[in-house]
């Protein structure tokens, strides 16, 4: 047991000082707290007088409050009292360095916890508890079954999914061809230890678009990219190293386990993209989302080489993907999307040879709202399904169409369509409505008065329908965000909290200034957003958040609109039809077929 005396150098902010007095004599220690009246000379009589074996003292730092600190030290000094005591200062300006610069023995800013005092009272040294910052990657889809609680629904989605499957599986394409040879013929393990790519290349060019075919000819790069050179090379793995060692993570989650917070990136550096990781994990992200620029996804077939690119979107390469994954923590869940291109199939199969956790396929959203024609997206995203699968890749169904213009019981239906293909192919989707204010939303005011009920009716509808895992985004608040960085992190924060609220699985948050950047999105703006869900998530706690009647009467009626889409789909007798002819989104609405692959379908077998 210690004496401790504890001296507030401050007439009212002695709080702190109450709390680690009564953790401290909870620990054993006899505390005295002097009232906060006293001058410095009365306090350092005080402490010889009751003989202190630690005074702590707290202050909040103002101007000329420094000086003031290094007078008290030396007048402890002077005094006698440190050969017998040792002194400590904490408040919410305080920081180690400072104290160590005006000669106390400690120092203690916001965030100390009672047990570093604790420490410092009883000279041990402080050892961190493990269990506050340990993290472990979690499966979004542990306990789903997938059993739909709509019968009529389930019926109908059981009809399309028959009928993509006889489409699909007597049908192929080149970005077929090429997951097929990546499949076979790519060995990552051999492929890290330059032992070569096999015989992939020697048939691999021939299945490619004019910028792979010329890259693989004569080692001509996309004219926006370049190879990093070895001196880049070098600070990479030197900067990687340095923050690794002294890398810790934080939690975002308070009192709940979920939801799951994942933070895109793509700035098309993969160094930069590495260093906005790296600050996203140690502000508390628990997944990563790769993101590809536009044009890699309209182009048959991958480059590779470690590339960096001058635009938005960060290039798909082996080399690219290896380090950038080489790069994670172990509990950093990552996600690199598959779902709009002409590459979805291979994506799938090359993110999960080099070790990624979760990919992203929607058909109708790449076939509507991504530019990919239909047909050929239908094939390679029944395809990408099946690599999925076969990697135990579980992988989202996003509803991005709804930022074109097509109304949310659409997408979902055609979220719904590809998840119970997914079920049926056995594959792990995870659905994912937009929580946006979306052109739809924005049009027919239907968040005049909240951003809670019509974003809250999309669970409900979801979990009226079928036992899924439900992962909104992307990004929650997406649309009501704006340059202002403060008000664009307080709506990421609220949305999450109503996700939280929801009890769904996870979310995807944008940076603050994702919403206006013109350039790559800083990791500061990262940071914002980070630590406002992390308060908001402390603020909720397990409080709930009550949407009115209104969600109920939204939810029932996207379910409504939800059956309706699947019976004019069922009608049209052909999926790929149904893509053409609006059933799921039309051109009034927002949403285009896309041409990219057109006519390279073919039927085989």
């Amino acid at each position: 047991m210690s004496r401790v005396l504890l001296a507030p150098l401050d007439p009212v902010h002695d709080i702190g000082l109450k709390m680690i007095a009564r953790g401290l004599e909870q620990a054993g220690h006899e505390t005295v707290l002097l009232p906060p009246d006293l001058t410095p000379e009365e306090i350092v009589s005080q402490a010889l007088k009751q003989g202190a074996e630690t005074l702590l003292v707290g202050r909040t730092l103002g101007y000329g409050v420094a000086e003031l600190l290094a007078r008290f030290i030396d007048l402890a000094d002077a005094a006698g009292l440190r050969t017998t005591a040792r002194i400590g200062i904490g408040g919410m300006a305080v920081r180690r360095e400072l104290a160590a610069e005006l000669g106390f023995d400690a120092g203690f800013g916001p965030g100390t916890s009672v047990e570093e005092v604790r420490c410092f009272v009883e000279r041990r040294e402080y050892v961190p508890d493990p269990t506050r910052t340990h993290k472990e990657k979690a499966d979004m889809t542990a306990g789903y079954d997938y059993r739909y609680r709509h019968a009529g629904i389930a019926g109908k989605l059981a009809t399309i999914s028959a009928m993509i499957e006889d489409w699909a599986r007597v049908r192929t394409s080149p970005g077929v061809e090429r997951a097929r040879l990546r499949d076979e013929l790519w060995d990552a393990a051999r492929w890290r230890a330059r032992e070569g790519d096999g015989a992939l290349y020697e048939h691999y060019p021939a299945l490619c678009g004019e910028v792979p075919q010329r890259y693989y000819a004569t080692g001509e790069l996309h004219p926006k990219t370049r190879r990093f050179t070895k001196e880049e090379v070098a600070g990479l793995e030197s900067y990687l190293a340095e923050t690794k060692a002294r890398m810790s993570v934080l939690k975002l989650q308070h009192s709940r386990r979920k939801p799951l917070v994942f933070n895109q990136y793509g700035t098309g550096c993969p160094f930069m993209d590495i260093g906005h990781i790296l600050a996203s994990e140690a502000w508390g992200a628990d997944g990563v989302v790769h993101f590809d620029p536009s044009w890699g996804a309209r182009t048959e077939g991958f480059l590779d080489g470690f590339l960096t690119h001058q635009e938005d979107g960060t290039v798909i390469t082996p080399a690219n993907l290896n380090r950038i994954g080489a790069g994670l923590e172990k509990s950093t869940l990552w996600q690199v999307r598959a779902h709009r291109g002409l590459n979805t199939p291979e994506t799938v199969v090359l993110a999960a040879k080099l070790g990624a956790d979760l990919t992203k396929i929607n058909i109708c959203y790449g076939a509507l709202g991504a530019g990919t024609d239909p047909a050929r997206l239908t094939v390679d995203g029944y395809n990408a399904i099946l690599y999925a699968k076969k990697y135990n890749l579980p992988f989202d169904v996003v509803t991005n169409e709804e930022l074109a213009g097509v109304p949310a019981y659409k997408a979902f239906a055609g979220m719904l369509i590809v998840a119970d293909l997914a079920v049926r192919l056995g594959a792990r989707p995870i659905l994912q409505p937009l929580f946006a204010y979306s052109p739809e939303v924005m049009i027919h005011g239907l968040m005049e008065d909240n951003y809670i009920d019509f974003n809250a009716a999309k669970v409900m509808a979801l979990r009226g329908i079928v036992n899924a895992p439900i992962w909104p985004g992307a990004p929650i608040g997406f649309l009501t965000h704006t340059e202002d960085r403060v008000q664009s992190a307080m709506s990421t924060a609220l949305h999450a909290c109503l996700a939280a609220a929801l009890e769904v699985d996870a979310i995807s948050i944008a940076s603050t200034d994702e919403a206006y950047s013109g350039g790559p999105i800083s990791a500061p703006a990262k940071v914002d957003t980070l630590r406002a869900v992390q308060e908001g998530f402390r603020f909720l706690g397990q409080a709930g958040i009550a949407p009115t009647a209104a969600a109920d009467a939204a939810a029932a009626k996207l379910v409504e609109g939800i059956e309706g889409v699947l019976d004019a789909v069922i009608k049209e007798g052909d999926f790929v039809a149904a893509l053409h002819d609006g059933a799921l989104g039309s051109r009034e609405e927002g949403a285009y077929p896309g041409r990219a692959g057109k006519d390279t379908v073919r039927t085989v077998g």
